[in-house]
């Protein structure tokens, strides 16, 4: 009977009612420079989360996240992004 009642009145915790799946968002943000040869990949935070920003990936395999202004990042940002595009056709 209890677990009736929790599946029928909408029982589900804060957290997860937003979040149904693996998504990258940031909750700290760096405010370090981070050299351009150490940095394997930069992505957007998901659509979804509450604070925007960049979630830069080192050569290490760490995770760094970064504000949407950050010039340097956005910079390398949209470098990766032409950079991966241009390689398309050939």
């Amino acid at each position: 009977m209890l677990l009736l009642i929790a599946c029928c009145c909408n029982a589900m915790p804060k957290a997860q009612q937003y979040n149904t799946g693996p998504v990258d968002c940031c909750v700290n943000f760096s405010s370090v420079v981070i050299p351009k040869k150490y940095v394997s990949e930069i992505e957007k935070s998901h659509h979804s989360c509450m604070l925007k920003g960049f979630i830069v990936k080192t050569v290490k395999g760490r995770s760094i996240c970064f504000r949407e202004r950050v010039p340097w990042v956005l910079k390398a940002y949209y470098q990766m992004q032409n950079h991966e595009g241009s390689g398309q056709q050939q």
